[in-house]
Parts: C-alpha cells; sequence; structure tokens
C-alpha cells in the first residue's frame, strides 16, 4: 500500500514538473512580446518582402530604423530596379517619402504607420495581435506563430496575415498575408535582427538621408530623353480605353488615358522633372502612402499618384474604391505599350 502512494505521488510531482517546463501559453507570449516592444528603445532590421498581389512578382529589400517613440527610417529597394529606392521617414516633423532619383521629398499629414498594418515593422504585428480578440496561436519546435485579422485600411483583400516569432528571442521571422482564400500574397522574411541600437539625431533627417541614398543611387539623368514609354493597366475592372490624348509639354508630353465602363477612370502620365542635386524639393501630399508593389504611392479620395522611373503616373476616378484604385495602379507595372 505505501509503495503504492509513493508511487502515485511520484507520478503527481512528475506530472506538475511537466506542466511547470510545458509550453508557454498564448497569454504568456502575448505578454512578453508586448513587455518587449515597450521596453526597447529601438530596433534595426532587414527583411526580403515578396508581393504577388499583381499579375507578375514583385521583390523588395528592406532596411528598417525604429527609434522610440515616433521615429521610423523605412529604406526600400526594388528587386528590378536600381535606381528605384525609396525611403519612408517619420520624425518629430513628419511623414516623408524620399524619392531619391528625382532628389524629390513628399511630405504627408499622415498618422503612419499606426493607422494601417506595416508587415515589415515589429511594434505592427504585436498590436495587431493585441487588437485581434479572435487571433489564434501555435506553438511550434522553434517559432511561436499567430494567425490575426489585418488592418490594412484599403486593402480588405488581405485580411489575415501569419506571423512567426522566434521562440528563444520573440523577434520577428516571418509574416505571411493572405487573401479571402487564404492565398499568401504577400511575404516578409526578417534577418539581422538588433535591438536597441545608438542612433544619431541626423539618422532621421530628410536631407541627410536625401544625401545618403543620393551616394548609393545617383539623381536620374533626364538629358536626351525625348520617348516617353506609355505605360497601361493590366487590371481594368471591366473598362475599355475611350479616349487617348497627347499633350506637349516644355520637356516632354504628357499622356491622357480615359477609361469607361462600370466605374470610370483617368489615367495621366508625364515625364518627371529632377530638381538639382543642391536643392531637394519638399512637396506637400494630401493623402496616405501607399505600397503598390514597385513604388510607394500618395492616396487620397479620388486620387493615387506615383513616380516609376522617371514618370509621374496621376490615377484619378470619383467611382472607384481606393481598394480598386490600388488593384488599377499596382498593375501599371512594365505593360507594353498598345
Amino acid at each position: 500500500m505505501k509503495k503504492r502512494m509513493a508511487l502515485l505521488l511520484f507520478a503527481s510531482l512528475f506530472f506538475v514538473l511537466l506542466t511547470a517546463c510545458g509550453e508557454k501559453s498564448k497569454e504568456d507570449v502575448v505578454k512578453n512580446l508586448e513587455e518587449q516592444v515597450e521596453k526597447m528603445s529601438g530596433y534595426k532590421t532587414n527583411a526580403t518582402m515578396t508581393m504577388n498581389t499583381g499579375k507578375e512578382e514583385q521583390k523588395y529589400h528592406i532596411e528598417v530604423w525604429h527609434k522610440k517613440k515616433d521615429f521610423y527610417r523605412v529604406k526600400l529597394q526594388h528587386d528590378q530596379d536600381e535606381e528605384g529606392s525609396q525611403v519612408i521617414l517619420k520624425n518629430k516633423d513628419g511623414v516623408y517619402v524620399l524619392t531619391p532619383a528625382l532628389n524629390k521629398s513628399f511630405k504627408f499629414q499622415s498618422e503612419w504607420p499606426q493607422n494601417s498594418s506595416q508587415p515589415y515593422l515589429y511594434e505592427s504585428l504585436v498590436q495587431d495581435i493585441l487588437k485581434d480578440p479572435e487571433s489564434t496561436f501555435t506553438a511550434m519546435e522553434d517559432y511561436y506563430m499567430f494567425k490575426t485579422k489585418t488592418n490594412y485600411q484599403n486593402s480588405k483583400s488581405l485580411p489575415y496575415q501569419e506571423v512567426y516569432f522566434d521562440k528563444k528571442t520573440y523577434q520577428p521571422v516571418l509574416v505571411k498575408v493572405y487573401d479571402q482564400d487564404m492565398q499568401a500574397l504577400v511575404e516578409v522574411q526578417f534577418s539581422n535582427f538588433t535591438k536597441d541600437p545608438s542612433f544619431k539625431d541626423e539618422d532621421f533627417e530628410v536631407q541627410k538621408n536625401m544625401a545618403a541614398v543620393q551616394s548609393e543611387v545617383p539623381v536620374m539623368n533626364m538629358e536626351g530623353e525625348k520617348t516617353l514609354a506609355v505605360l497601361y493597366p493590366s487590371e481594368q475592372l471591366g473598362t475599355e480605353m475611350t479616349e487617348k490624348q497627347e499633350v506637349d509639354l516644355e520637356n516632354g508630353k504628357r499622356i491622357i488615358m480615359k477609361f469607361e465602363g462600370e466605374k470610370n477612370f483617368t489615367l495621366i502620365e508625364e515625364q518627371a522633372e529632377v530638381q538639382t542635386v543642391s536643392t531637394s524639393d519638399v512637396v506637400p501630399v494630401q493623402g496616405e502612402p501607399v505600397n503598390l508593389g514597385f513604388t510607394v504611392g500618395a492616396q487620397s479620395e479620388s486620387i493615387l499618384e506615383w513616380n516609376y522611373k522617371g514618370v509621374n503616373f496621376r490615377l484619378a476616378s470619383e467611382s472607384l474604391t481606393k481598394e480598386e484604385m490600388i488593384a488599377v495602379a499596382s498593375s501599371v507595372y512594365e505593360q507594353s505599350e498598345k
């Protein structure tokens, strides 16, 4: 009898030890993630973002610097466009998108990045988890994985995401963003994550960053450019081009294309003007910065503007939703002239 009681007591203690040494609960992991974000003074990381939201795969190489509380530097380099690097910068003066090839800075009146999910920002991923009471949690061999709803203001077609964190460090490893059919359309892979790095005040200044990126990618040389390679949207949402007008400008042409159907829109293209290297132009923009897969654009209620390979694009519509405008704009990429 005593031997049996001893065996039962040993089994009970063994079970308690197993429980104590077992996997952390969802609540434990969420708490640790939240505490890490709160305690960090900032971080640096690199990421590769692959997007399959259009007909062609787009790939970005991303460098992220974040200094508490509200300083950001996100450098985006498109895999197929050496001159197309851009920097999203947030400092005490506002939100900027720097386009070094044109020597231009676009200033937004925006709450970025707090107003939308950002798959390459650590604290944004943690906030998505905290805001979703229905998120699911899985403990894997090396990672903790959360499946959550996203908060993309203009991308209801990307409602879900899976976020993977390293079990030992709680650092982000991988993000997969899914459409309604659970097809992964965006994937972000993180590397070289460094907590609490030292920053200089100038690391988040507009002119300093413009000069630094221009040293890597020279300002675009537009001399001798006489023809404008016209690009067309492959996603036309059931419309047809009913009118194409060419307007002669002092330094080139402006192409105006009208598309008509259930929802009409107009697409305007013209050669961009490059500012002199000595004076960087800061252009005020009404709207929000949006990622089109090959560049960062500016979107307001009825207009979406962007620059690609030295050409300014302007998409205007009173009937398209913001999500539909992004779909059309994202498809104006290396489309052959008709």
